[in-house]
């Protein structure tokens, strides 16, 4: 049986109205593709480790969700592996999860059609996530919870100026597909998007993402506190990375692949 890691008065029914819904939107770990900045200082074998280490406690947050949980693969091509991926964590408590894959377009058209296909799924309050900010806690979702009863938009503004976390009770603005992802204005420019729109607007604590190798030597520091299994697992992997090695003083890679649910 799979561990409650959020607090007892979250617990819910897996059901699409009585619920937010925990969605997911991640790339299948592929060696060479994605995080390219980290694969330029690790490279790509490290780099794919590390991403797996990612989904896997992105994973765990499904599992541990109180409501309906959707996995979102980037493409078409991987619902298969998403479906795979999912079938293997039924038995911890993701049997009744939805894979919807992404469509083609940037990031805001594919949002923008996977909200309309979660709408038409009777999914009434969506909070997305990424698979690449370990640091989200059973404390954000909670606040993004408690912000939903009071905004139609809620965000956790990401250091480097986009978001980690973005939740709706509305479908969100067409204006999305204008929006400058992948920049430093991006969380300001969603935000004024959907006040241009007339939705209102509520923040929860800031977070992080993963890009760089300081984000990560962060993120050591960050989950040495945090007792999640997944969390746990990330920080053995980074505490190897990142020690010196006793002849050389570099940082000391490990061969060994990150276990992943099975």
């Amino acid at each position: 049986m799979a561990v409650n890691l959020f607090n007892q008065d979250l617990k819910a029914p897996r059901s699409t109205t009585t619920a937010a819904t925990l969605v997911l939107l991640c790339k299948r770990p592929l060696a060479g593709q994605g995080k390219q900045r980290l694969a330029a200082t690790f490279g790509a074998e490290e780099t794919l480790f590390l991403a797996e280490g990612f989904l896997h406690c992105a994973l765990e947050d499904l599992m541990a969700w109180p409501g309906a949980v959707v996995l979102v693969p980037a493409s078409q091509g991987d619902r298969d592996w998403a479906e795979q991926l999912i079938s293997a964590l039924a038995v911890k408590n993701l049997a009744n999860a939805t894979v919807v894959p992404q469509h083609q377009g940037n990031l805001g058209h594919r949002i923008i059609e996977l909200d309309r296909q979660l709408l038409k799924l009777g999914h009434q309050r969506r909070v997305y996530i990424g698979s690449d900010a370990p640091i989200l806690s059973p404390r954000h979702y909670q606040q993004v919870l408690n912000q939903l009863g009071q905004a139609e938009v809620v965000l956790s503004s990401a250091d480097d100026g986009g978001v980690t976390i973005m939740a709706t009770t509305a479908p969100w603005p067409a204006a999305l597909t204008d929006l400058p992802w992948s920049t430093d204005r991006l969380g300001q420019a969603l935000a004024d998007c959907c006040r241009d729109q007339g939705l209102t607007v509520g923040y929860i604590e800031p977070s992080y993402d993963i890009d760089f190798e300081v984000d990560l030597t962060r993120l050591q520091i960050d989950l040495e506190q945090d007792q999640r299994p997944a969390r746990q697992q990330l920080l053995q992997r980074l505490q190897t990375l990142f020690k010196p090695d006793a002849r050389t003083g570099n940082s000391n890679r490990a061969e060994s692949k990150p276990e992943m649910y099975r």
